[in-house]
């Protein structure tokens, strides 16, 4: 990405948040934009909502080593505002290209901006988390993003029960892939990778 001046967000950023993990990881996680901390250290996932992710990753016993997190974005809105749909537009390409070179056996969506992009669906996060589904090469499992467990304590015990089925899927052997897990029937979109 260099020194991406793509859209307005680079003159408010104050570092690129590209990604971070096992370049060859099995799992691997998206949300949607950078937050405060991320911008400052330019690593995702690594305030309240990170460490969060640290102890939902060690209940099905995978180390945040072993997986890869990236956001959509790629620098932090201003005041942590939603992404634009423009934004998104623009960012995605670095997205996709992340995903065909990590080449995961499950995506992990993270919140709504990351799921409905990754799904191609209108869909809110609530109606769709914690079922895997294929989404043309790419199996998909979307749950709540941590974050919002900071704000709604009950969403904490959903993102337990999503990471334990999450456990299942991936038979929790870092390092192992696995082939054949059910999902859901492929959907009617055509592939994140089609431009």
């Amino acid at each position: 990405m260099g020194d991406c001046q793509r859209c307005a967000l680079a003159s408010t950023r104050t570092t690129l948040v590209f990604g971070v993990g096992d370049p060859g990881a099995r799992l691997m996680f998206v949300g949607e934009a950078p937050g405060r901390n991320e911008d400052l250290r330019g690593e995702p996932f690594v305030g309240a909502a990170g460490r969060l992710l640290d102890e939902l990753l060690a209940s099905i016993g995978v180390e945040r080593s072993d997986v890869y997190i990236a956001n959509i974005l790629k620098c932090r809105p201003p005041g942590n505002r939603n992404p634009s749909a423009q934004e998104i537009e623009t960012c995605a390409p670095f997205l996709r290209e992340q995903i065909k070179l990590v080449a995961p056996e499950v995506v992990v969506t993270m919140g709504n901006f990351a799921t409905r992009y990754i799904l191609g669906t209108t869909d809110g996060i609530t109606s769709v988390r914690g079922r895997a589904q294929q989404q043309a090469d790419l199996k998909v499992f979307p749950i709540f993003h941590p974050a919002a467990a900071l704000y709604d304590v009950t969403k904490r015990d959903v993102l337990l029960a999503d990471f334990r089925v999450l456990g299942e899927i991936i038979g929790s052997v870092p390092g192992q892939r696995t082939s054949g897990t059910d999902v859901d029937p492929p959907p009617c979109q055509p592939s994140l990778f089609e431009e």
